[in-house]
């Protein structure tokens, strides 16, 4: 890609029309303050009735990942129908002069991914290894056409983001660690998405017939943060930026999207000069160069609760973020204290009436562009209730088959003929939900199974199709099987579902990945070597380091995350049954491979640039290549218990939108201290003498923490804890502190204590009544305290096994997110 030295102006496929824009003036200067904010005001499904959208003049819904109509994970499109009906004829019964219609956003992130029943297309870590913008186009076209039949208005994607460093745990959002697939895919999905393609001369002021509103995201550099952290700060200079960050978005908005996303991340390089911070807050990228360089007349939205990260701000009350450039508030469940809020800032002259004109100026024009003006309610609409637009298995089986990379095929093992006897293990052969991975009908993807996804197929069904089921045996861990009795193994194997901060893994700084997932190796150990070769197709979302499975597979495929369409993967693995080669493998790497398991992050043109797979590669059944034994050395896992002289440099991260392995999340009281608390919370967890309960709760995002009551009937706790202790001494030589974000929501009534259990009674307990008495109610607070408090206490350091816990007798409400251990933090001050 060329070189751009600055910001460019980008001329959109959806220019402004002359007779449009005197309309939307008409109707903004007929508006009140309430009617404006409310405009601006995005709530969740979960939080707002169809009658308070026309209570309220709310401009637009949206469902989070894991939403659904009645929270039903099952909810029929004649259900998403109904609710997207009513909230239109709630927006268009108000007293205002002018109806506005609500728009209904939602994450459909890989086909229309909350969906019951909807054909999940591969994540885009799957796609970029295609280099097909044309079959983009089609995938975007086709996921436009699910949400039309459910009644969504808009999808909050595409996600352009190029990712830098493959521990970040939204590494399989991104399509590539080049700019230059962001940019070809940025383009095309949108004109699938939106239905209209550049070139289109037809009808240019607005949206084609079918299309929905798309979104690019997130703005700007969250696939560039330090480490690979979630929501963490990017310190690239202004020209990666712009050269490596930006491509994606010019082609999007070239493409004529109509809304863009703001990043949860941080733009910060002491060094540089640079100290935008928290992107929801910065003038310079959203109205600067967003809107006024760039030139982008659409909608700029927040993420989920995102303003109240902003510094000084809450998810409720957040000029900074406003004045910034953000036009719709995401504000999933304080969105009554917002709009009040807001009016206040407003009225006190915080929020300049101008800027509230230019954000409501903004989202009217995208709905005119989207035809909502003129459209009838949701089931009136093409495609409304048309249950064959939900599945496009033949097309997400395509995109399958072209998104396989094969990384070994030794003595040219593959194709394999239908006639052998086949043996198939590990635990991603028979399970739909490690295929779709996360943002799959719940937002981690996690607590599916195989009959949640009922117009979707698993590799092993794939198999059986093609051998026959007299040919096959599946053993999921290799078991009592005489491997010797097989012709050959397929051993499926590889991540389970995560999405966002949930599957980070910088916490030990490697990507190997027998250390995350051990039964995956133990597996391969039990088949390999027996004489039987074995063929290993590896589910992931993001290149890994796996020179252990490597060499106990005689052919390797990484297979992404390849949506509901099993049959795809099992379609190149075969012959035809007269011998002749079936379907080759097409697809190339487009996120480089490490050759150790600390090299990250490691992207193509890097100075020391040395992968085991690189940038582009990938075999076919035509390029011969064996590959030779490979190291097997393990990095030392930072959970290891390691000399009291060591000093920790990395973050241990214990809770971060749910409980990071070894630690589990549980509340307690006298009957028990151990009931277990799941990450994906359906209503609420109590103690067995309901002293307290915990439930979930938005801190910084949707869900991200715990709400914890103490009711008030006893003692009780809540405590994460590991089954083993460590030594974590290095925290303390670190000058490290216990750091969590917190928001008070009810003042406790008695004494509230805080430990850290080097296995009970052995601990360290602070009397920590002040602090929570004096934080503020309902404002989050990041609270840090000193590991050197508990370690001079008692806690002995060298054997901890719980890491956090928090005791108190009397009522008390706190929702608490984002639980860690922090070296040095002390030194930065507390």
């Amino acid at each position: 890609l060329p070189f751009r030295p600055d910001w460019p102006r980008i001329d959109s496929a959806i220019p402004k029309d002359a007779a449009m824009e005197a309309r939307i003036a008409t109707i903004v200067a007929s508006m009140s303050l309430q009617e404006k904010v409310g405009q601006i005001t995005q709530p969740e499904i979960q939080s707002i009735k169809p009658d308070e959208v026309r209570q309220h003049y709310i401009g637009s819904v949206f469902s989070g990942g894991g939403s659904w109509p009645d929270a039903n994970k099952h909810a029929s499109p004649s259900e998403w129908l109904r609710l997207a009906d009513a909230y239109w004829d709630a927006s268009m019964s108000t007293d205002s002069s002018i109806k506005i219609p609500v728009m209904w956003g939602i994450d459909a992130i890989h086909g229309n991914s909350n969906v019951f029943g909807a054909t999940l297309f591969p994540h885009n870590v799957g796609l970029g290894a295609i280099r097909d913008p044309d079959l983009i186009r089609q995938i975007g076209a086709a996921t436009a056409r699910q949400l039309r039949v459910t009644g969504q208005d808009w999808t909050f994607a595409p996600t352009v983001a190029v990712v830098r460093d493959d521990r970040w745990g939204r590494t399989y959002e991104g399509y590539a660690e080049h700019p230059a697939i962001a940019q070809a895919y940025g383009r095309t999905i949108v004109e699938g998405l939106q239905d209209t393609e550049a070139n289109n001369q037809s009808n240019r002021h607005r949206l084609g017939d079918y299309g929905v509103i798309a979104t690019a995201k997130h703005f700007i550099g969250d696939g560039g943060t330090d480490q690979g952290r979630d929501q963490g700060v990017n310190a690239s200079s202004s020209a990666d930026m712009i050269n490596i960050h930006g491509e994606g978005f010019f082609s999007a908005l070239a493409a004529g999207a109509q809304a863009v996303m703001v990043s949860y991340s941080s733009w910060t390089n002491e060094t540089l000069g640079i100290f935008e911070g928290k992107l929801h807050g910065s003038k310079l990228m959203l109205t600067d160069v967003l809107k006024e360089k760039i030139g982008f007349d659409g909608l700029v939205i927040s993420d989920s609760n995102g303003v109240g990260q902003v510094p000084g701000c809450s998810n409720f009350r957040c000029a900074q973020a406003i004045n910034a450039g953000i036009d719709m508030v995401m504000v999933p469940t304080d969105w009554r204290k917002f709009i009040s809020n807001t009016i206040d800032l407003v009225e006190r002259g915080d929020i300049l009436m101008s800027r509230i004109d230019d954000a409501v100026t903004r989202i009217l024009r995208v709905k005119f562009r989207a035809g909502l003006f003129d459209s009838p309610k949701p089931s009136g609409r093409p495609y409304a209730g048309d249950l064959s637009q939900l599945t496009y298995r033949e097309l997400a089986r395509e995109a399958v088959q072209r998104s396989l990379v094969l990384l070994k095929n030794n003595n040219n093992v593959l194709p394999l003929a239908r006639n052998q006897r086949v043996l198939v293990v590990g635990k991603s052969a028979d399970s739909l939900p490690n295929q779709t991975g996360g943002w799959s009908l719940t937002w981690q993807g996690t607590h599916n199974c195989n009959d949640d996804f009922p117009n979707g197929s698993t590799i092993l069904a794939g198999i059986r199709d093609v051998i026959g089921g007299g040919n096959l045996v599946f053993s999921e861990d290799a078991e009592s099987v005489d491997v010797t009795n097989f012709d050959v193994i397929i051993a499926v194997i590889g991540e389970r579902p995560y999405a966002e901060s949930g599957g980070d893994i910088g916490r030990n700084k490697t990507l190997e990945h027998c250390s995350r997932y051990p039964e995956d190796l133990a597996v391969l150990d039990k088949v390999s070597g027996k004489g039987v070769s074995v063929v290993t197709i590896f589910i992931s979302g993001r290149p890994l380091h796996v020179n252990k499975e490597l060499n106990r597979s005689d052919a390797f495929i990484a297979a992404w995350l390849p949506g509901t369409e099993g049959d795809g993967v099992v379609d190149v693995l075969f012959r035809k049954a007269n011998g002749d080669i079936d379907k080759d493998f097409q697809g190339a790497l487009s996120y480089s491979w490490p050759r150790t398991a600390q090299q990250t992050p490691l992207n193509f043109g890097d100075a020391d640039y040395d992968p085991l797979f690189p940038y582009g590669y990938g075999l076919s059944y035509k390029t011969a290549k064996n590959l030779s034994l490979l190291d097997e050395s393990s990095p030392r896992d930072i959970t290891k218990e390691v000399g009291s002289r060591d000093i920790a440099t990395q973050d241990l991260t214990i809770y971060v939108q749910g409980s990071v392995a070894p630690y589990r999340f549980y509340v307690g009281s006298p009957a028990s201290w151990s009931t277990l608390v799941g990450d994906d919370l359906d209503g609420s967890v109590a103690s067995p003498e309901d002293n307290v309960t915990v439930q979930a709760a938005n801190v910084n995002a949707v869900s991200d923490g715990r709400l914890v009551t103490w009711t008030g009937l006893g003692p009780a706790q809540v405590c994460l804890q590991s089954p083993r202790t460590a030594d974590l001494r290095r925290y303390l030589n670190a000058a490290g502190v216990l750091a969590f974000d917190a928001i008070v929501n009810r003042t406790p009534l008695g004494f509230v204590k805080m430990r850290i259990d080097c296995v009970w009674p052995c601990c360290g307990e602070l009397d920590a009544t002040t602090l929570f008495r004096d934080m503020p109610l309902n404002l989050k607070q990041t609270v840090k305290i000193p590991l050197s408090y508990f370690a001079a206490s008692g806690a002995d350091f060298s054997a901890i096994d719980t890491v956090f816990l928090i005791y108190t007798e009397e009522a008390f409400s706190i929702a608490i997110a984002n639980i860690r251990w922090m070296p040095e933090a002390v030194k930065e001050g507390v």
